[in-house]
């Protein structure tokens, strides 16, 4: 695979937030803002999924563990397991699906948020089984 040289211009709290990145992740600045930006225009996702998580890597730690914590309020998760029932019992009207399907995916967008904040922070050492018992 042939490579290009990109001259970037970045804010200084980014550049930080690269360079602490790098010295944590025992890399330079390069490879770690390398990583950043295959991992903001990775095809692998949904627009709107991907868009969630790019800005992630430059997440601080804190900031990581506040996002693994995140979830669906209680009420969205209330309305679609009772959505979810009838569905299975009686089927759904044209909009109870279309509400359905909305929640389905916030529920998505934040059960993906909190795996690529879990997964962020044990690349960066730290022991996030904490986050995994409290699914």
């Amino acid at each position: 695979m042939t490579s290009q040289v990109v001259t970037l211009d970045l804010p200084e709290p980014i550049y930080q937030r690269l360079r602490e990145r790098a010295a944590q992740m025992q890399r330079s600045i390069e490879a770690e803002a390398r990583e950043a930006l295959v991992s903001a225009v990775s095809d692998a996702l949904p627009d709107d999924l991907e868009a969630a998580i790019a800005p992630m890597t430059l997440l601080s730690d804190a900031e990581l563990w506040q996002a693994g914590r995140t979830r669906l309020s209680e009420a969205a998760s209330s309305q679609l397991e009772e959505l979810h029932f009838k569905q299975q019992s009686e089927g759904l009207s044209a909009t109870e699906a279309a509400t359905e399907a909305a929640l389905l995916n916030q529920y998505k967008r934040v059960m993906l948020i909190r795996a690529q904040a879990a997964a962020l922070l044990t690349q960066r050492g730290h022991d996030v089984s904490v986050l995994l018992s409290s699914v």
